[in-house]
């Protein structure tokens, strides 16, 4: 690898030693869109000496893996040629198949004999097996003058049993801090700023417990439908592609205690504390507590658009929810009986990602009689498209009544600072080269989340109820209503 001379707008305080990244897949969607970009803005930032491997079965040469990077980063911001084609030079490409051990000879010829590797595992999950055995068996995994970590896309299993078969697996050719479970949500600033607001702001701290939230918000919604991808999102589901990950890892920031300091593993000891603390939805409580449903056709901005079971590659007969909400209680000290609303689904009306924490109101109503307006306060952590904070007040309308209204305390990341956030996939790779799995799922964390996503899982099917139709450019299925309107709690509009 060579020397890069491109530490142009370098701000960072960790430094990565020399390493060589070895791209599984590397011919995938996921390379293109998010890995090779990404890796490009760290290499010209000069956080390493940085050199990328790729790894797929497709007939493609160094050269060819060079030319498509090339065309992949031709638009990158603020770059030069000569920082591109310095980046793509030092590419190289092993064309094998994931299960054939002579690509991995190939693969340890290739490698420098020092400096650390990450192995990057952007397949399949099915492909993820052949990959862990195969870098084990040629001895790929042992750190020779480097250090070695693997970094796995989610989905990391489909259900307890396969998610805990994965990490025995990963565990029988690698230590634990050398695994590095992605969710790239955790990437995203607003998402890790959650964790600075609560603790790092003398405010919010004493008033996050249940003696002053009346309820907690978490929305991922989705305007697309599934896009082409009906063969893999037949086999997950929202329950599966959204809240078992991305959700869950919101709700363990919202929920968390405060860590004894910012370790990895002090932080990653609080965060599955909560979903260890997550009440069980008994199969009697499906109805009251749960809510599934399925997205129709009908239009979308005006342009008719299919129904989930005319999309390609969905079954005719499917009962793949593409909407979920869950009304869930975190059994601890702290949050005591104020109830969590997850949802999540495609085809809704506004592409929002939020937590809203609603606060209680004052013990004594001084307004409430005159004005009926009167809101609660309510603090809305938006992670997407918009990163910021609002906080909701009531205050008074000028005048000679008392006449009040709510109005936004607004905080956005784009006009504080002057200048846009750091890609998720950036920070998140950025931090996989340094050796810092403080963004990473550890272990217990994910065999939490899923002893409690596959109870909901079996619990839906042996029920055998269909999930719920609902309207494109809809809030999801009507259903959804009455799992906050039980304790006279409404969502959030989208």
């Amino acid at each position: 690898m060579d020397h890069n001379p491109f530490r142009e707008g370098l701000s960072h305080t960790r430094r990565a030693d020399p390493v060589t990244v070895v791209i599984f897949g590397v011919t995938g969607d996921l390379t293109r869109r998010k890995l090779l970009p990404a890796l490009f803005a760290l290499y010209r930032k000069g956080v390493s000496r940085l050199g990328v491997i790729g790894f797929a079965r497709r007939d493609w040469q160094t050269e060819g893996l060079r030319q498509r990077a090339g065309e992949i980063l031709r638009d990158a911001p603020d770059a030069t040629d000569e920082q591109r084609a310095a980046f793509v030079n030092q590419l190289s490409y092993v064309r094998s198949t994931f299960d054939e051990t002579a690509g991995y000879r190939e693969l340890a010829r290739q490698l420098p004999k020092d400096g650390d590797r990450l192995f990057y595992l952007s397949t399949p999950p099915e492909s993820y097996e052949a990959i862990i055995r195969n870098l084990g068996e040629a001895g790929l995994n042992r750190p020779g003058g480097g250090s070695i970590r693997v970094v796995v896309e989610k989905p990391f299993g489909r259900d307890l049993e396969s998610a805990r078969r994965l990490n025995r697996l990963l565990a029988d050719y690698f230590d634990e801090q050398q695994i590095y479970r992605i969710d790239h949500y955790l990437g995203k600033e607003t998402v890790q700023n959650i964790m600075l607001l609560r603790f790092g702001n003398g405010i919010f701290e004493p008033l996050w417990n249940h003696r002053y939230v009346e309820h907690i918000q978490i929305t991922v919604s989705e305007r697309l439908g599934v896009e082409g991808r009906g063969n893999y999102y037949d086999s997950a589901g929202a329950l599966r592609d959204m809240v078992q990950n991305h959700m869950f890892q919101l709700l363990s920031l919202t929920a968390m205690e405060p860590p004894i300091d910012l370790q990895a593993d002090s932080i990653r000891d609080e965060k599955v504390k909560v979903v260890r603390a997550i009440g069980p939805i008994a199969p009697s409580e499906l109805d009251t507590h749960t809510c599934r449903g399925q997205y129709s056709s009908g239009y979308s901005d005006g342009t008719a658009v299919p129904g989930y079971m005319q999309e390609d590659g969905v079954p005719p007969d499917s009962r793949t929810e593409t909407f979920v909400a869950i009304k869930l209680f975190v059994n601890n000290w702290r949050w005591s009986g104020v109830p969590f609303y997850l949802r999540t689904g495609k085809r809704l009306r506004r592409k929002v990602s939020e937590i809203a924490v609603t606060f209680r109101t004052p013990p004594l109503e001084l307004y409430s009689n005159r004005h009926p307006t009167m809101t609660r306060n309510t603090l809305i952590i938006r992670i997407q498209p918009e990163e910021g904070i609002t906080l909701t007040v009531n205050t008074k309308i000028p005048g000679y009544t008392t006449d009040m209204r709510p109005v936004n305390v607004d905080f956005a990341y784009g006009s504080a600072f002057g200048e846009s956030t750091l890609e998720a996939y950036e920070r998140l790779l950025f931090d996989a080269l340094v050796g810092d799995s403080t963004l990473y799922t550890r272990r217990d964390e994910i065999e939490a989340s899923w002893r409690f996503i596959t109870q909901l899982l079996e619990g839906w099917q042996n029920s055998q109820s269909r999930p719920q139709l609902y309207e494109p450019g809809s809030s999801g299925p009507h259903g959804a209503r009455a799992l906050p309107g039980g304790a006279g709690h409404r969502w959030r509009k989208l």
